[in-house]
């Protein structure tokens, strides 16, 4: 009896109001962004505490974290929802709890990334987007989808490092000015940033794309962004080729 009752307990949950007649026509919840997190704490057991209980805004989880040694540490099935995105969007999708796999990087907030901890994240990105098909460009960080309430991963993360590996969206070829009349503020929207509050989602741009502060748009982001609306409605570039040189810190921050 009680091996029954476990293997009841393993199944799917039925409603005992209803008749089961059961169709194959249904699915796992299914991801289609992977969103990046530190976890501006000091260890990675305090971490794992953290994602098990609650901390002072209440409970909280993510799929994975990673330790600076490149441990990899999985707290939540990749078909169930975990507590990682909170309140935000990205482009259309409004519920990234619900649409995304979170990772948590054993990480201060205030330090470079140890490099074995980015080789572990690039071979997790391998498998997740190869098993989940997730697409690779859907790899973003936790202040891009709330810009002004998170500020992870912050700008020392290697945003570019991931692109050279074919993860994220980054500008590839020349950067060029744009042309009269280009939208930056509808080029930032297409690439999926919240325009709430505008200083914030250029804060949270700047992090992600240049690896700097600061609340305004310069002569340099045009260009990134006016390549990346390109990319992202799949006009023809310019002597399309490697990924842009300068497309992080410039020389000039007008």
């Amino acid at each position: 009896m009680l091996l029954l009752a476990g293997l009841a307990a393993c199944g799917p949950v039925r409603n005992p109001m209803a008749r089961w007649v059961p169709s194959p026509n249904y699915d796992q919840r299914r991801p289609v962004a992977i969103v990046i997190h530190f976890t501006d704490q000091s260890s990675v057991q305090e971490s794992l505490h953290t994602l098990r209980t609650a901390n002072s805004g209440g409970p909280v989880s993510a799929h994975y974290l990673i330790g600076g040694d490149g441990g990899i540490y999985q707290l939540v099935a990749d078909s169930n929802r975990a507590w990682q995105a909170g309140p935000g969007r990205w482009g259309t999708i409004t519920d990234l709890n619900s649409a995304s796999i979170g990772i948590e990087l054993d990480n201060d907030g205030h330090s470079p990334f140890a490099p074995a901890q980015i080789d572990s994240l690039l071979r997790l990105l391998a498998d997740l987007t190869t098993r989940l098909h997730i697409p690779p460009t859907q790899i973003i960080g936790h202040e891009d989808l709330a810009p002004g309430r998170k500020d992870d991963p912050g700008p020392l993360f290697p945003w570019q490092r991931l692109a050279e590996a074919g993860y994220g969206l980054w500008p590839r070829g020349p950067l060029v000015d744009p042309p009269p009349g280009f939208d930056p503020w509808m080029a930032l929207a297409l690439v999926g940033y919240p325009l709430d509050d505008r200083p914030a989602a250029v804060r949270s741009f700047h992090h992600h794309f240049r690896g700097m502060d600061g609340d305004a748009l310069d002569t340099q982001d045009l260009r990134v962004l006016y390549a990346l609306s390109r990319q992202l409605t799949l006009e023809p570039v310019p002597a399309p080729g490697p990924l842009a040189p300068g497309a992080g810190i410039s020389s000039d921050h007008e």
